[in-house]
C-alpha cells in the first residue's frame, strides 16, 4: 500500500510534529498551514490570525504500519479537542482543533472517531471536519523545531509534557 497524509490542527504545530514524529509508521512530519485566504502566509501573518489558516501538521504514513484510525485516537489524547480556537495558552482561530481530510475514508474514520470522543470527553467536541484545502509548509526554522529546540521555554514546558504523555500512554507505538 502507499504512503497516505493526515492534515491535522491540534493548537501549536511544534507540539503535534514532536508527537507525530515518535510514532512507528510515519515516515515525515511537515509543520504548516491550511485553511485560510491568503495565498503562501507568513508566520507572522498567522499569528496575527486574519488569515483563517490553522497551524498544523502534514504527518504522511504508512497504513500498513499505523491507521488514520490510530493517528486520531494520538491526536485526541493528546490535545483538548473542547477548547475553540485555543490550546493551553495558545489563543486564536490558527490553534483551532481541525481535520482536513484527504480521502472520503478518511472523512468517515474521522467523523467516527469524533462521535466515540464525545463519549470520552466531559464537554462537546469542537474539532473541525473539512476537506483538504490548500496546504502551505511553515518556515524552515518551524520544522523539527522541539528536536533543534528542547530546551527553549514553550518547548520545555509545553512541548515536552505532551511527548512524555505519549510515551506512557501509546508505548506501543513510539518508535524505539
Amino acid at each position: 500500500m502507499t504512503n497516505e497524509v493526515a492534515v491535522l490542527g491540534g493548537g501549536c504545530f511544534w507540539c503535534l510534529e514532536a508527537i507525530y514524529q515518535e510514532i512507528k509508521g510515519v515516515q515525515h512530519v511537515e509543520s504548516g498551514y491550511t485553511g485560510g485566504q491568503v495565498v503562501n502566509p507568513t508566520y507572522e501573518q498567522v499569528c496575527e490570525g486574519t488569515t483563517g489558516h490553522a497551524e498544523v501538521v502534514a504527518v504522511t504514513f504508512d497504513p500498513d504500519q499505523i491507521s488514520f484510525r490510530e493517528l486520531l485516537e494520538i491526536f485526541f489524547t493528546i490535545h483538548d479537542p473542547t477548547t475553540l480556537n485555543r490550546q493551553g495558552n495558545d489563543v486564536g482561530t490558527q490553534y483551532r482543533s481541525a481535520i482536513f481530510y484527504q480521502s472520503p475514508q478518511q472523512k468517515q474514520v474521522a467523523a467516527h472517531v469524533i462521535a466515540e470522543m464525545a463519549n470520552v470527553w466531559d464537554a462537546p467536541i469542537v474539532t473541525e471536519l473539512k476537506p483538504a484545502e490548500t496546504y502551505y509548509k511553515a518556515e524552515d526554522y518551524h520544522q523539527n523545531y522541539f528536536r533543534q529546540h528542547p530546551l527553549q521555554g514553550y518547548c520545555a514546558f509545553v512541548v515536552a509534557p505532551k511527548v512524555a504523555k505519549l510515551r506512557k500512554m501509546f508505548i506501543d507505538k513510539v518508535k524505539a
